[in-house]
């Protein structure tokens, strides 16, 4: 199981992450995509040496960057001096997620027991906030932001804030019991449900070529069974009912959710965001959706 944790890991820290940067505002966050490499790099180099003081060093360089990438959130949705809107809520968790990834990747490379939790879990919890923190919470946000011509409808609103809301109820459900994070499965299953057929029934039509539209059809059709997946390990451990194990889940789970949601769905959107007319001129409220309007550096 480590060796496909690591891999994915690797695939997270080295282009989800700096791809996603580029979609949520490729003007004002050009330069930390660019430099992401750098502390990205060294994170993932600590994810295959020994634990000990090596490994801990480097992957302090990577939680530092994560942190760094966090302290942004809070300003953009207090920017406007308004209640945040729904795409808003889900970018700002897009940033803050990579930062609990990143002090768990330091704890688990260290051999610390971090808050008592066990380092298998640890090492998952690296994946998860990359992926079902990151990738979930801004695809969401992008998927709100142009299913909608005008106001966010109902699916779309519920979209945006389930899939914040879900992860942060599965990150609690860490600290109370088993079925807190059921229940923080089922909401972010239902975000992440909603997302597929939104991307579906109203990002796909639109798009503008084939292959646009294919890897648009995988990150839709691959989130229903990755996600029932979940929701039946979430079950098992809250019920005792017999449920995949975490090396089985790796494979599927996560691996589904690495390569056929999460590098697809990116994948897609940056080539949604090159076929716009470069020449668009975007709203300074909406950059978290400036891929829509311009094209990204």
């Amino acid at each position: 199981m480590t060796v496909l944790v690591n891999m994915i890991v690797t695939l997270g820290m080295l282009y989800v992450v700096p791809t996603g940067l580029r979609l949520i505002d490729p003007a004002g966050l050009r330069r930390a995509a660019r430099l992401w490499l750098l502390p990205a790099a060294a994170g993932a180099l600590s994810l295959w040496l020994p634990r000990g003081t090596a490994a801990t060093a480097l992957a302090a360089l990577y939680a530092a960057a994560c942190l760094a990438l966090a302290a942004r959130a809070p300003a953009r949705l207090l920017r406007n001096r308004r209640l945040p809107r729904p795409y808003e809520v889900a970018v700002a968790t897009a940033l803050l997620s990579p930062s609990v990834a990143g002090t768990a990747l330091v704890a688990e490379r260290a051999g610390i027991r971090l808050l008592g939790f066990d380092l298998d879990i640890l090492a998952l919890t690296v994946p998860h906030f990359h992926f079902a923190g990151f990738t979930a919470a801004l695809v969401a946000g992008l998927v709100c932001r142009a299913a909608c011509t005008g106001p966010p409808d109902g699916l779309s609103r519920g979209a945006a804030y389930s899939v914040p809301a879900g992860t942060l109820l599965v990150l609690l459900g860490y600290f109370v019991d088993d079925r807190a994070e059921l229940v923080g499965a089922v909401v972010l299953t239902a975000g992440m449900w909603a997302v597929a057929l939104l991307t579906w029934r109203e990002i796909r039509p639109g798009a503008g070529d084939r292959t646009t539209r294919a890897l648009l059809s995988t990150s839709a059709a691959v989130l229903p069974a990755t996600m029932v997946l979940a929701l039946w390990w979430a079950a098992g451990e809250a019920t005792g009912i017999v449920h995949p194990t975490l090396t089985w889940m790796a494979a599927t789970h996560g691996l589904g959710n690495a390569l056929g949601f999460a590098l697809c769905s990116l994948l897609a959107w940056r080539r949604l965001s090159s076929d716009t007319l470069p020449g668009a001129r975007p709203d300074p409220d909406d950059s978290p959706t400036r891929h829509l309007e311009e094209t990204p550096s």
